[in-house]
Order: C-alpha cells, then sequence, then structure tokens
C-alpha cells in the first residue's frame, strides 16, 4: 500500500530541511525525520516530505469528567470537562498510568474511534461540560486535532484545558495561546536523571515551559507530581520542586502531590505512604505556596481549598466531587482575600 499525504493531516508546526527530512517544532525534541518515518512520538510521519499527523482521527477515550479529575481544582470547579485522547507520547514513562494508549503505536499501527471535532463539541455540549479537556496521553502530539477541536468549542462558549508533561516547544506555547485557557503540568522530578531514566525525556524543557506560560501568557496553570517512593522523594528534591513553583512560576500556582500506585514497569515498587505525602504538603507550605493538594488518597483533608489568609474552608472536596463552595467573585466571603483560579 503506498501511503499518501491525502489520507492525514497535514501537521503543524514543522519545517522542510531537504527534500528527503523534514524538522518538526511541536516539542522540545524537535526531531528531523527522514522520508517514510516517524518522530519519537511515532505518530507524525514524513509522507513524501510532508509532516503529517498519523492520529488526528483515532481517538482512544472521549467521555466526561469531573474537572477535579484532570487535576485542576482552581479552574471552573465543580464542572465536567468532556475528556478526549488520541495514541502516543513523546515520553515513555516506567510508571505511566495510561501506557495502554500512551505507548500503543509501534509500528504505524494506531488503532481509535473516528470523531471530528465538531461531534467532540456537541458532545461537550449534550453532557453539560463546562470545557473540554486534551488528556489521558499527551495532547501535545495530537495538536492538530486540539487546535481544531478547541476553536470550535470557545465558539460554543466552551473552555478548553490541556494535562502535559510540559515538553512543549515555545512555538506550540505560542500556537496554543488563542485559545488554551487552562493547563496542568506534569513536574515529574527535579533532576535530569530522572526524567532521562525513567521518563525518556529531558528536564530543562519542562522547566522552561512552565516559566513562559507563568510569566508569558494567561493560561491558568496548576501542576502535578507524583511521588515516586525512592525515586523523587527526598525532602531535598521536593524542597526543589516547591521554591521552583513559588519563585519561577508564582506562590498562587497549585500544586497537586498525587500518591503513586504500582503502575506499568514499576509494579514492583510500594505505594506512596501517607507520611510521604503529609511531608511534601509541609515542604510546600514552608515554601511559600498557598494551595497544595494530597491526590490520590481520598478523604484527607487537603483535597479541599482553603483560604490562604484566613483559613476559611472555601471549596469542601471528596474524591472528585465538590460538596460546596462558598467563593464570592474570586474572594474570600469571610477576609475578601482574592483567591487564584479561573471561573471560580
Amino acid at each position: 500500500m503506498i501511503e499518501r499525504e491525502e489520507q492525514y493531516k497535514r501537521a503543524v508546526l514543522w519545517d522542510s530541511v531537504s527534500s528527503e527530512t523534514v524538522q518538526c517544532k511541536l516539542c522540545a525534541w524537535r526531531c528531523r525525520i527522514a522520508k517514510g518515518q516517524t518522530g519519537r512520538c511515532r505518530v507524525r510521519k514524513n509522507i513524501g516530505g510532508v509532516l503529517v499527523s498519523l492520529n488526528y482521527d483515532r481517538l482512544c477515550a472521549a467521555n466526561p469528567d469531573p474537572i477535579e479529575k484532570k487535576p485542576l481544582f482552581h479552574f471552573q470547579p465543580g464542572s465536567k470537562s468532556f475528556s478526549i485522547a488520541a495514541p502516543g507520547c513523546n515520553f515513555q514513562c516506567v510508571f505511566c498510568q495510561n501506557w495502554q494508549i500512551s505507548q500503543i503505536p509501534q509500528e504505524d499501527v494506531i488503532e481509535g474511534s473516528y470523531y471530528t471535532p465538531r461531534a467532540i463539541v456537541e458532545s461537550a455540549v449534550q453532557t453539560k461540560c463546562a470545557s473540554v479537556a486534551y488528556t489521558y496521553t499527551e495532547p501535545t502530539v495530537f495538536m492538530e486535532l486540539c487546535a481544531d477541536t478547541a476553536v470550535l468549542a470557545k465558539q460554543m462558549g466552551l473552555a478548553n484545558v490541556f494535562v502535559s508533561n510540559g515538553f512543549m516547544s515555545p512555538e506550540a506555547i505560542d500556537f496554543v495561546r488563542p485559545w488554551l485557557d487552562g493547563i496542568n503540568i506534569d513536574l515529574k522530578a527535579f533532576t535530569e536523571n530522572f526524567y532521562r531514566d525513567l521518563c525518556k525525556g529531558r528536564f530543562e524543557p519542562v522547566k522552561e515551559t512552565i516559566r513562559t506560560i507563568a510569566q508569558k501568557t494567561d493560561i491558568w496553570m496548576e501542576i502535578t507530581t507524583l511521588i515516586v517512593p525512592g525515586k523523587n522523594d527526598s525532602p531535598a528534591e521536593l524542597k526543589s520542586i516547591a521554591e521552583f513553583i513559588a519563585h519561577e512560576a508564582s506562590v498562587d500556582v497549585p500544586w497537586h502531590i498525587s500518591r503513586f500506585y504500582p503502575q506499568y514497569k514499576m509494579e514492583d515498587r510500594r505505594p506512596t505512604s501517607q507520611k510521604s505525602l503529609e511531608e511534601a504538603y509541609e515542604i510546600g507550605k514552608e515554601a511559600g505556596l498557598r494551595y497544595i493538594y494530597i491526590g490520590n488518597l481520598p478523604g484527607v483533608r487537603a483535597e479541599s481549598t482553603y483560604c490562604y489568609s484566613c483559613g476559611t474552608l472555601l471549596i469542601d472536596r471528596v474524591g472528585y466531587t465538590v460538596k460546596s463552595n462558598v467563593i464570592e467573585d474570586g474572594t474570600c466571603p469571610k477576609c475578601g482575600a482574592e483567591i487564584a483560579g479561573f471561573g471560580l
């Protein structure tokens, strides 16, 4: 079978290097891709000197979720987000909780259901969602579908959010700025070794993405760190993460400290202890962060939102359920302190 560029969606953010080679500018790998080959994500291919998306019409997930599941706790709290994913990722994390869909395109075989951007948005409206979330895998590598869907979503009054590993290029950040309203970035650790050995990625581009979004865009951002026992849970490393968020992003950026459960190629490691999560929480407080949450441990106090100024319970949560939200026009009803977020 002879592949033709017309069979696929033409990719965004790439340049021709020669008649045989293209360079992708979507993520920090900046892959140079020879004719007939794919990039590291395995879902963008050079066909006849044109870079195309192989996963544009291959959804592997499409369903409404609580926005808190992303997790986004300061973004339209209590709302639903229509969550979609296409196969593929530009990382290969050995602890990936969604490895069945992020790591499956191994030999140009990409399975999934056909959904048009309009069908996605119509489904979001029908299920009474307030936003569309590009999640579960890595939205950067299905950027074409994200962009086409997001523009239609904005026209229908819906917001758009990413759940991302943050390994985006500066060009990709500029590309999403007109239509991306919120993002949760995984700051997986604070060492190059962790990113290289456990994620098959690099650390510095993730830091730069966080800096850029915080300092140069209006995109609402929250950050998640999965605490993996023995890998990124030392007090020194957690302090580095918390201080980086506070000093180079903002003390108003929520930090989600998430409990690790054995997954994928790390099934031999124990789950994160509650004590370790609580110690990380205290480290975040000492760094000056105003909003710190403990995830994957239902029932703890740190699932809820409290006023950083007076301590009033503002958003009472149990798991992904919002039981009450007393924030008034983005402020604490007791002391008037401004509570950072989007659509509070």
